[in-house]
């Protein structure tokens, strides 16, 4: 049967689902090919959204309870992907993600939490593959920059050398910007979990916790600032903060491609602080501020002004290196504020691809071997992304 949905923003009260139905409504209007609502546990908020946003007045509404299986079921009888923002996931995520790889609906999310993600992929992967559900994860600034610009150096690499880079650095040049009250609050439901059981734990510290089956070689840690030899003229980096959820999946997606980037693939993140007494000072600073996880960070809900997130931007050198020291350099750009305004256009540009894209078979996935070029083509031609090779 032919669903009455292509497409249903769950979450569309919250403030990063708005961005997105913002997003929907000036890219994909109503009429214009794409099926899709707005989905939140609460009617007379949905409408009330729907008019602040300017939404026409037959925008479709979804009422969505995900705690509540006969809602659950509703919603997957009207849509073929659910697109959620609704978070700390592993609050929020199981019964949804347990019903779309029974139903065979797609679902994309924006999920930094690795060990709840190996909890979903332990079990259900087997039940997405069998109905046909693609579940594709992480799907805002952590990890989609991050895990295309591997995809792009390595396949760059792959043309050039005829062989991937062993190794591969990705260095956060530039950010402006807030992380999500989203992305603090998934933290601290992590170190809650983390400290009631041990797997998790366990989980959380080991680099290869996304692919099931395979362990690689050792990877650096990246908790200290340093100087970093492969930028040169003593520029210092520091840790950065979403380095334990991008490296994870990036390992994971080099497993989905059938290690096409090496079974001894090293690679890690740093944040670029500078060269010189100034660059080691403000390593320092960055490696000692824990306010992500205090409770004076952003609340979920809550997030920077119009003007604040088309300020933002980012900027990601991905370094790549074979045996032979033959090196190569893509840069990946955003030209919005990568919590919110840049998060928004990607999940939106992600799960529009995903539709499109009925080669990808079901399973749960990373975005680079789900989406790949396809992906970059859009994020570059829609989401004010850039992907460049760029000289030495």
């Amino acid at each position: 049967m032919t669903k009455p949905f292509d497409l249903v923003v769950h979450g569309a009260t919250g403030f990063t689902g708005r961005l997105v139905v913002e997003y929907l409504l000036q890219r994909y209007p109503q009429g214009n090919g794409l099926r899709w609502a707005m989905g939140g546990r609460n009617a007379e908020k949905l409408a009330a959204v729907r008019d602040e946003l300017g939404a026409p007045a037959d925008t479709p509404l979804v009422v969505t309870d995900t705690s509540h299986p006969t809602s659950l079921q509703a919603l997957m009888d009207s849509t073929r992907l659910v697109l959620t923002t609704v978070g700390p996931y592993q609050l929020y995520g199981n019964e949804l993600v347990a019903a779309c790889a029974a139903s065979g609906v797609d679902y994309v999310d924006l999920c930094g939490e690795p060990a709840w993600m190996r909890q979903m992929i332990d079990a259900h992967e087997a039940t997405a593959k069998a109905s046909g559900a693609r579940i594709v994860f992480s799907c805002g600034f952590d990890s989609i920059p991050f895990d295309l610009g591997v995809f792009m150096l390595q396949r760059e690499m792959q043309a050039r050398f005829g062989h991937a880079a062993h190794r591969v650095r990705g260095r956060v040049r530039k950010m402006k910007g807030t992380f999500s009250g989203g992305t603090a609050a998934s933290l601290k439901a992590t170190m809650v979990a983390a400290a009631t059981d041990s797997t998790v734990l366990d989980l959380l510290r080991n680099p290869f916790s996304l692919t099931p089956g395979f362990e690689g070689p050792r990877q650096p840690s990246g908790n200290k600032p340093m100087v970093d030899e492969a930028l040169g003229d003593g520029v210092w980096v520091a840790p950065f903060v979403m380095a334990a959820i991008n490296t994870r999946n990036v390992h994971r997606s080099n497993l989905l491609l059938q290690h096409a980037y090496g079974q001894d693939f090293v690679y890690d993140e740093m944040l670029v602080t500078g060269p010189g007494a100034k660059g080691e000072a403000f390593a320092n600073a960055v490696a000692s501020d824990k306010s992500l996880g205090s409770d004076t960070g952003p609340k979920p809900g809550e997030g920077p002004s119009r003007e604040e997130r088309e300020a933002g931007f980012y900027d990601v050198l991905f370094l790549g290196e074979d045996a032979e020291g033959q090196r190569l350099r893509v840069g990946v750009t955003g030209d919005r504020d990568p919590g919110y305004g840049s998060t928004s256009k990607m999940i939106a540009e992600a799960a529009v691809c995903l539709l499109e894209n009925r080669s990808t078979p079901g399973g749960i996935w990373t975005s680079a071997p789900a989406l790949g070029q396809a992906l970059i083509d859009r994020l570059q031609a829609n989401a004010g992304l850039t992907f460049t090779v760029e000289a030495e």
